[in-house]
């Protein structure tokens, strides 16, 4: 009995056939069978639930009468009335001017000193740099609960407690050093030869920095500037610690006013966290297109 064969194929594109196996259809190398196309599916999708619930949970709390603030419905006799008591019989508004004004300043300055720091570090070598960087990093090793009492203690001595700028020096030593350390990862990224082309046109260090540097590194300042705004604007431990008296909290500290010994007023507090939440989200929606590079490049390159 003859075995049975098949031939070759002769056009180019054509799968071959082996003996004694009939022809069939190949899949593409890097092409996933439907049945794992449907589980990665599946796993993002229930992935994408559980990250999306609790903000969402959050949010119909907030439209939740008193009553029914913790109860496990979805969505029952829904009202604003949580908002409105928020913004007509607290000190909201005052809150969230507190800490646009820190988290503005914060912002700023976080920029400026970790771009500045991160540059002098990538490019020159002075007295004192392995120091430095030492100490940037072993600054972020540090638990924030335990530098609480120290830098209590200082800022008291310095006459900063209850005041915006004691804030906004506390969240400089936060963000900093993480933002210097990336800074300096970015500009190694960054070839040297453009800061000889800005010498050789008469520009000081600085110049070359503003005028040239500085526009390739958006990147990694959009990272900077989210991480210090992030930090400022949602910090607890040292809002509450530090500012006491509704004229002085930031909305971190202001939402521990709706949490006493024995009750929780959830209403106005998840109605506080979502309205939070608006400027943390809008700032993030600039600055996503820049997200990943930045962080990648000074992640790699640090």
């Amino acid at each position: 009995m003859a075995a049975s064969t098949t031939t070759a194929p002769t056009e180019a594109g054509t799968t071959a056939a082996t003996p004694g196996k009939a022809p069939g259809k190949v899949r593409p190398r890097g092409q996933r069978s439907p049945l794992a196309s449907f589980g990665l599916h599946a796993t993002l999708a229930a992935a994408a639930v559980i990250a999306v619930f609790p903000v969402l949970w959050v949010l119909l709390t907030s439209l939740k009468p008193a009553q029914h603030a913790i109860t496990t419905d979805f969505v029952k006799d829904p009202t604003l009335e949580n908002y409105r008591y928020l913004v007509e019989e607290t000190s909201f508004f005052t809150w969230f001017g507190n800490s646009l004004l820190v988290a503005g300043i914060t912002t700023v300055l976080g920029v400026f000193i970790a771009a500045t720091t991160g540059y002098a570090v990538s490019r020159f070598r002075f007295p004192g740099m392995k120091p430095l960087m030492w100490t940037l990093l072993i600054t972020q090793m540090f638990p924030m609960a335990i530098l609480i009492v120290p830098l209590y203690n200082l800022m008291g001595q310095l006459g900063l407690l209850n005041q915006p700028v004691g804030l906004i020096i506390t969240y400089l030593t936060i963000a900093v050093p993480f933002c210097a350390w990336m800074m300096k990862g970015f500009f190694d990224t960054i070839p040297a030869e453009i800061d000889e082309s800005g010498r050789v046109d008469g520009l000081t260090p600085f110049g070359t920095f503003w005028r040239l540097i500085l526009p390739l590194a958006r990147p990694g300042l959009a990272v900077t500037a989210f991480y210090s705004f992030i930090t400022a604007w949602g910090e607890v431990a040292y809002a509450s610690a530090f500012m006491v008296g509704d004229e002085n909290l930031t909305l971190a500290g202001g939402l521990q006013t709706f949490v006493t010994q024995y009750t929780a007023n959830w209403g106005p507090m998840t109605a506080a966290s979502v309205l939070i939440a608006i400027p943390a989200a809008i700032f993030f929606v600039f600055a996503q297109r820049h997200l990943v590079a930045g962080m990648t490049a000074g992640a790699t390159k640090g």
